[in-house]
């Protein structure tokens, strides 16, 4: 199982979603950081060694770090405002 660890903005932008939605991201991270590899509505993004995780919509940014099993998220944001 990986370890999740959260950047400052990601974790603003928890907090600042609606409950429900907050619900719904930290419930996906659990089961991403439980196998990563088969984690559902993830695409790798193109040119940078990071994935998307789609929840709704909100896109979920993260990096795996697979020699310490560390899932690290990135940024946290609407589908809008997520690829600026």
């Amino acid at each position: 199982m990986y370890r999740i660890e959260f950047s400052r903005q990601s974790i603003k932008a928890l907090r600042r979603a609606p409950p429900k939605v907050s619900i719904a991201i930290r419930s996906a991270l659990e089961r991403l950081a439980a196998d990563p590899d088969r984690a559902r509505h993830v695409r790798p993004l193109v040119g940078l060694d990071a994935y998307r995780l789609r929840v709704g919509e909100w896109r979920v940014v993260y990096e795996l770090d697979r020699g310490a099993l560390i899932v690290i998220v990135i940024r946290i944001a609407t589908r809008a405002e997520a690829y600026e």
